[in-house]
């Protein structure tokens, strides 16, 4: 059973003391697949108020360079932690940090390969992710994005088999992530913390929001205390190993909508 609060129960003292903002994209950012004007609009006006904004995902390396280069945000965590990238505007500089060295990614990625000819044998109606092509460590299994939604206990199937193959898994709003390694969004999201800005996450987190809307969203759920799901958070429920403290009543881009304009009420 969730036990969120409702967006309105974050009190002002509270927001006040918020110097930025950590976000989920897909289903979070986004809305049925397409990230909206105001969506983006939002980005734009917490970076443009001096909130650091850094998006914490599970899409692609590709997508990451991207998303680091163009979007209105600070640096940017992709592959459910394998990484964070962070341009450097002033200097034309792409800085890249990776969990794994170069040799290691690419032995993992051909063993990667046969594990998911392996799953797709044996789900029906599963899918590679249209975007693995640009991942560098995990891999993507579709079960909703760009195929007919899967049945929930087929999607614990693929879970189920890379795990067997001695892969983490994680579920989120449209794929099964796995990859080699224990590290996740929230251990990478402390490195970046420190690597880029010099702050120690463990003793400011109270300082951070986190916004997100699935499983994968867990452990960082779990850490902030003003983490917030917005309302499409509800889908997994008894599936979240940790819940948000909030909830919005909008769902997916509307939610963080909401959530910014909360935040920059006073601003």
């Amino acid at each position: 059973m969730l036990l969120m609060q409702p967006l309105a129960a974050f009190n002002a003292d509270a927001r006040h003391a918020i110097r930025g903002v950590l976000c989920d994209i897909d289903d979070t950012l986004t809305t049925g697949g397409r990230l909206t004007a105001a969506a983006y609009g939002a980005l734009e006006r917490l970076h443009a108020a001096g909130l650091s904004v850094v998006p914490i995902t599970g899409r692609p390396a590709g997508w990451c360079d991207h998303i680091a280069r163009m979007w209105p945000v600070d640096a940017v965590v992709g592959e459910n932690g394998a990484f964070w990238f962070r341009y450097d505007h002033a200097k034309k500089s792409m800085q890249r940090q990776f969990v794994d060295p170069p040799e290691v990614r690419a032995r993992h990625r051909t063993a990667l390969t046969a594990i998911a000819a392996d799953i797709l044998a044996a789900v029906p109606g599963a899918g590679m992710a249209a975007d693995q092509q640009y991942r560098e460590t995990d891999l993507a299994i579709d079960f909703c994005e760009d195929v007919p939604r899967l049945a929930d206990n087929a999607v614990q199937h693929i879970v189920a088999l890379m795990q067997q193959r001695g892969l983490t898994a994680k579920v989120s709003s449209i794929h099964v992530n796995g990859w080699f390694g224990r590290y996740d969004k929230l251990a990478m999201t402390r490195r970046l913390y420190a690597d880029c800005f010099g702050i120690d996450l463990d003793a400011a987190r109270a300082h951070y929001v986190f916004v997100g809307d699935s499983p994968n969203d867990a452990p960082m759920f779990g850490y902030f205390p003003h983490a917030v799901g917005v309302a499409n958070v509800r889908a997994f429920a008894g599936q979240l190993t940790h819940d948000p403290a909030y909830v919005t009543t909008a769902a997916a881009g509307a939610g963080f909508v909401e959530l910014a304009d909360l935040l920059l009420m006073d601003n």
